[in-house]
């Protein structure tokens, strides 16, 4: 059985004083069915580390450079993401892939860079809105999954993020249809790929998750969890978010 993940990505926010909420969530959520991720500022990562104490909470970074080290001024490397606490990082990000014009080929490359440092790589994919409208959402997905994931993934060292950017930030939300539709083809491209390993890959949903839809969303098969952007900032809007992924995995259990 995948263990459900709900995953929240900071993005350029928060300062030390953020901590706080990281503190109200610690408190709220205990349960083991369902594993917990932070992804703040690299300025963060070591003192939400200290913070935790003995919390399973996970935490990654929201990038890392190809290369382990060198002449990359502002970048961080995955030995240095690992060494600060972390032990996820999210590769691939449509504003990574939209900023700074980052390849199939690149996220693949740190994908790989996180793998050697014993980091599961969250990698992104998903489709514009032009792309939607045209009918080739399926056909961006596929593409993305094949020339981002590496030939080394494993359900335990790779999570998929299908976010589709026209709906992250927006209020926007895919009907459950489409969200289905997209994670299922996923599953099949990845079974096709890996073969009966592709059963212990994680697929996340992001894109305007909020308390209000998140039990819709996780009730969809295979959706496995979520990759929550603002919603992630504040305890008060996250922990609901994640009671209702745990009320989902719950249900599960033998």
């Amino acid at each position: 059985m995948r263990r459900r993940l709900a995953a929240g990505n900071w993005k350029m926010n928060g300062t030390a004083a953020s901590l706080s909420e990281v503190e109200k969530l610690l408190q709220a959520h205990v349960s083991p069915s369902v594993e917990i991720l932070l992804c703040p500022p690299a300025t963060l990562i070591a003192q939400m580390n200290w913070k935790k104490g003995q919390h399973p909470l996970a935490l990654g970074g929201q990038d890392c450079h190809a290369e382990a080290s060198g002449a990359h001024t502002g970048d961080i490397s995955a030995a240095q993401l690992r060494d600060a606490g972390a032990t996820f990082v999210i590769v691939g990000h449509s504003e990574r892939r939209t900023d700074h014009k980052e390849t199939d080929e690149q996220v693949r490359a740190k994908a790989e860079a996180a793998h050697e440092e014993g980091l599961v790589a969250v990698v992104c994919i998903g489709e514009t809105l032009a792309e939607r409208e045209g009918g080739h959402t399926l056909d961006v997905v596929s593409r993305q999954l094949e020339h981002s994931v590496p030939e080394g993934a494993t359900g335990e060292n790779t999570v998929i993020a299908y976010e589709p950017v026209w709906a992250i930030g927006t209020g926007l939300t895919p009907t459950s249809e489409q969200i289905a539709e997209v994670h299922q083809a996923l599953r099949s491209r990845l079974s096709a790929r890996f073969g009966a390993d592709a059963a212990f890959f994680r697929l996340l949903y992001g894109g305007s998750v909020k308390p209000s839809n998140a039990a819709e969303i996780f009730a969809i098969p295979d959706v496995d969890g979520a990759l929550v952007g603002g919603a992630s900032l504040k305890a008060a809007d996250f922990s609901p978010i994640i009671a209702a992924l745990e009320q989902v995995a719950e249900m599960e259990l033998p």
